[in-house]
């Protein structure tokens, strides 16, 4: 039986129609059913401006009100109980669908995911996490993104365990669904980062400085400082920062890799040679393009509730839809919830197991 996904159609800049296209492409692609959560009335007359979506896997699910990007978080969490963001989470609680996607009021999303589907055993607070390209051709995952602009040090302790576990399963460093391999000395796994202001082990604020301490001492491939210009180079997989220092640097890439698209995108129009160049290898840089699109990616995962729940920009079109339907699909079907829980029990564990009595 196909995986249900159930999407908030109402999330998006231009809701419903990115949100109804994607979800054409993503059942068509993946083999997926998908839920489309939202005003029915509106639903039913955008899906019939494609008359040929009434024979894919695709059925609505009516919610009255919409969260929009102007509605205060906790504020529309309390009062809009019946929104799409809610009702959707409210699916993949009940289990009639094993993730939800929403391109809506970040903040929202967060808090309502948090209050209807609750924290994993063992996680103080969930964090985003976002992926980034790399220059070596790889990925990157960094977080958190977003979730929470002040934290503690275990906060950041126990988003490098998450990041860990998520990048494995999701990039094949470790067979989907297992969380021994971080644990285990033999294995050197994915590279694991904390971001600082320098390389050497006193840099930093005291967040960073004490957080240090902690990530040296867990059983993962902690490299020590990361710096900015690092987040896409290669040589780490997976960046840990708090929310407020994450998202400055997620939001600071992006305007970057729009700058540089406009950019290059004039300088080939500029004159005649440059224009021949560029249909020369117009190939080069359609791939370029791919390259630095967050579309490809499918939004970042809120890793640390209970159940799925991929959130994704509020300018996403189609293909970061589809994209992130295909994430949503695959984060439960590797089991990454159910890694993650062990991850962190094992890391309890250790952490209150009593040393060894000396030799005599």
């Amino acid at each position: 039986m196909p995986s249900v996904i159930a999407l908030d159609a109402m999330g998006s800049d231009r809701a419903p129609k990115p949100e109804i296209e994607g979800a054409i492409h993503a059942t068509r692609s993946y083999g997926l059913r998908v839920l489309l959560v939202g005003p029915e009335t509106t639903l039913k007359a955008e899906l019939q401006r494609h008359p040929s979506a009434l024979r894919l896997p695709i059925e609505i699910v009516h919610a009255s009100e919409v969260i929009t990007m102007e509605d205060k978080a906790a504020q529309a969490v309390r009062a809009k109980r019946d929104s799409s963001m809610r009702v959707g989470l409210r699916l993949v609680r009940e289990g009639q669908a094993v993730g939800f996607v929403t391109a809506g009021n970040t903040g929202a999303a967060m808090a309502t995911a948090k209050m209807v589907l609750g924290a994993l055993h063992g996680v103080d607070r969930p964090a985003l996490a976002a992926v980034l390209p790399t220059a070596a051709g790889t990925t990157a995952i960094l977080l958190d993104v977003g979730a929470n602009v002040d934290c503690k040090p275990h906060n950041l302790e126990q988003f490098a365990v998450m990041g860990e576990i998520y990048f494995r399963a999701m990039f094949g460093h470790a067979a989907a669904g297992s969380s021994r391999m971080i644990f285990s000395s033999a294995s050197r796994g994915p590279r694991v980062g904390l971001l600082s202001i320098g390389e050497e082990e006193t840099k930093g604020n005291e967040l960073t400085r004490e957080s240090f301490q902690l990530l040296k001492r867990l059983p993962v491939n902690f490299v020590g400082n990361v710096e900015g210009r690092d987040l896409f180079s290669g040589h780490v997989d997976v960046i840990v920062a708090d929310g407020f220092v994450g998202n400055v640097a997620l939001k600071t890439s992006e305007g970057a890799a729009r700058l540089i698209r406009t950019v290059l995108k004039e300088s080939l129009k500029a004159t005649i040679t440059s224009q021949v160049g560029y249909m020369l290898s117009r190939s080069a840089f359609a791939d370029f393009k791919k390259r630095i699109d967050h579309t490809e990616y499918g939004g970042a995962p809120l890793l640390g509730v209970k159940g799925v729940c991929i959130i994704t920009h509020g300018s996403s079109n189609a293909n970061a839809v589809k994209n992130a339907i295909r994430v949503a699909a695959e984060f439960a079907e590797r089991k990454i919830n159910q890694s993650i829980e062990q991850g962190l029990a094992a890391l309890h564990s250790t952490a209150f197991e009593p040393e060894a009595a000396p030799a005599h």
